[in-house]
């Protein structure tokens, strides 16, 4: 396997552990350590680590090694900005060009974790299958406006986004039920092809998902903080 594709393989792999909560925000981890975790080479994480920590992913920490990038105020707000600013003009986008029959499969899937929710029976499964439904929406309608640049800057930050998340158990009701109802409003507006409606429900989306985040904090600060 060249160089170059090891490198690439080792991100995805990291931005997996990200995605699947297995590496936390704050976390001291060793390049010995991600050989382990990503199972690639020494050489492979020497390659990335300076990709991760120009999208501000880790730092590196004097005598103390790498860290995963720690949650603040500055990175949240950082974060819930960028996604503002490169969803509302997919929202404007998307509304003009997403079939009904697409508008369908993603309404079904939303009300699908809706019932899930409201049943309120042990769902191990329930948080890593809403955020799948939750962040393919979002990746859906970046991704559709065909803009590579903007879809990396948009992945890169959705890992931000992720570090910042909520402990599923503690805070589930306070997200997935009101994020499924939320979207529900938004995908009505796309159905209307009201631009305006549309946009306005992705602003108060965004905001409401940055007020849960900082109402979490406030509840169960994370280390260090």
């Amino acid at each position: 396997m060249p160089a170059t594709t090891q490198r690439e393989v080792a991100y995805q792999r990291f931005r997996d552990q990200i995605v699947e909560a297995r590496l936390r925000p704050g976390q001291f981890v060793s390049q010995r350590e991600l050989v382990r975790l990503l199972d690639m080479t020494l050489a492979a994480v020497r390659e990335m680590v300076p990709r991760l920590e120009a999208a501000g992913l880790i730092v590196t920490v004097p005598q103390r090694g790498l860290q995963v990038a720690p949650v603040n105020l500055r990175l949240i707000r950082n974060a819930f900005q960028v996604r503002l600013m490169v969803e509302r003009e997919a929202v404007r986008h998307f509304v003009q060009n997403v079939k009904d029959e697409e508008l369908d499969r993603i309404e079904a899937e939303h009300r699908a974790i809706l019932d899930r929710v409201i049943a309120a029976r042990p769902d191990p499964h329930l948080d890593r299958d809403a955020q799948a439904v939750d962040w393919g929406l979002h990746d859906r309608m970046v991704d559709a406006m065909g803009n590579d640049i903007l879809s990396e800057i948009y992945r890169v930050n959705s890992l931000h986004v992720r570090l910042i998340r909520l402990d599923a158990q503690q805070v589930r009701d306070r997200r997935v039920r009101p994020a499924m109802e939320e979207h529900l409003d938004f995908l009505a507006a796309l159905r209307r092809r009201d631009e305006a409606a549309a946009v306005r429900a992705i602003e108060a989306h965004i905001e409401r998902s940055r007020q849960r985040v900082l109402e979490a904090m406030l509840d169960n600060p994370p280390p260090g903080t």
